[in-house]
């Protein structure tokens, strides 16, 4: 019984590289085109997946030179059906953030999608550069990784940016419990979508078991390519530039054949 009168909290013994929560000061009212501060962007550096530095900076966005949002899509090394999947905001420039919707882990906590059926994990919005939560699933997860342009216009690009990172600041305030059906990556990113274009992401199995997560997607038209879904995984794979390019001061650049 004492999973149901278990809370939510953000005073846990965390994992070092989910110590500290992001933190958004929007400089005007969200409408329109604003700067946006975001502190505690995570940089991590990895020697192994369990071996590795975290760093965080502050940076102020420009909401209107957001010009595009991609998705990615990490198939996890052993596991059928199951998917990570986190979006990244492009700015003129070359410049990109990531925000990763996760499991909050405590020191030496695993994940366990039976565990997060009974409030055993806190959510996360990981607010983090792409070199961090790409090479961690690239380099040392050994994950297929697919990254994919979705098919926004700039307006619903900043609006779903906005919303991603009102939720950020909420959860900072009011912390929740991750649940592996209800409230998980994928099917938070639907929702968001679903948020400023309603209706858009209807309910279908592949939110809750996300593995083809890119096939659901794609059949709603919202990624921007001309190729069937199966030559767009082939096309929009980026292991091996990922790994390539590992160490690129352009690495997101490169990682889109740029």
């Amino acid at each position: 019984m004492y999973v149901f009168w278990k809370r939510p909290s953000n005073d846990r013994d965390w994992s070092p590289d989910q110590q500290l929560l992001p933190v958004v000061e929007f400089k005007v009212p969200p409408v329109g085109g604003e700067k946006i501060l975001i502190k505690n962007i995570r940089h991590t550096s990895y020697k192994t997946a369990k071996d590795y530095t975290v760093s965080y900076y502050d940076r102020e966005y420009d909401l209107n030179k957001l010009q595009k949002v991609w998705l990615f899509l990490t198939h996890f090394t052993g596991y059928k059906f199951a998917a990570h999947s986190f979006l990244s905001f492009e700015f003129e420039g070359g410049e990109f953030v990531s925000i990763s919707i996760e499991v909050r882990k405590k020191k030496g906590e695993k994940y366990s999608a039976v565990k997060g059926l009974f409030r055993q994990f806190e959510l996360m919005y990981v607010i983090a550069d792409e070199r961090d939560v790409v090479k961690l699933r690239t380099d040392h997860h050994k994950d297929n990784v697919f990254l994919y342009p979705l098919k926004l216009s700039k307006e619903k690009s900043q609006e779903l940016f906005c919303d991603m990172l009102k939720r950020s600041n909420n959860i900072s305030q009011t912390p929740e419990f991750y649940h592996s059906i209800s409230n998980a990556c994928f099917g938070n990113i639907v929702d968001h979508i679903n948020n400023i274009l309603p209706g858009k992401m209807p309910f279908d199995y592949r939110v809750i078991l996300p593995e083809n997560a890119d096939k659901y997607a794609h059949a709603l038209d919202m990624i921007d390519t001309d190729f069937p879904i199966n030559e767009a995984r082939k096309k929009h794979q980026i292991n091996a530039l990922a790994e390539k390019y590992a160490d690129d001061p352009d690495f997101s650049l490169r990682i889109r054949g740029r």
